[in-house]
């Protein structure tokens, strides 16, 4: 397996388990979260979306 696919795999896992323990911790808190999020125009999530895309990707090329 590549260095790519490892790191890929390992990252999708990460991201498993951080929602996981959130979601488990915190299970009232993200009910509110996902409401607040449906009330939101879909531009304003999309353009969080982005931002949150663009933040994951410097801190991705900082550390690598």
């Amino acid at each position: 397996m590549s260095d790519f696919s490892l790191a890929l795999i390992t990252a999708i896992g990460l991201v498993f388990v951080i929602e996981g323990v959130i979601y488990s911790l915190f299970p009232n808190a993200m009910k509110r979260m996902m409401t607040i999020a449906l009330s939101l125009p879909t531009s304003r999530l999309r353009s969080m979306g982005l931002v949150m895309a663009l933040f994951g990707f410097v801190i991705v090329w900082l550390v690598r």
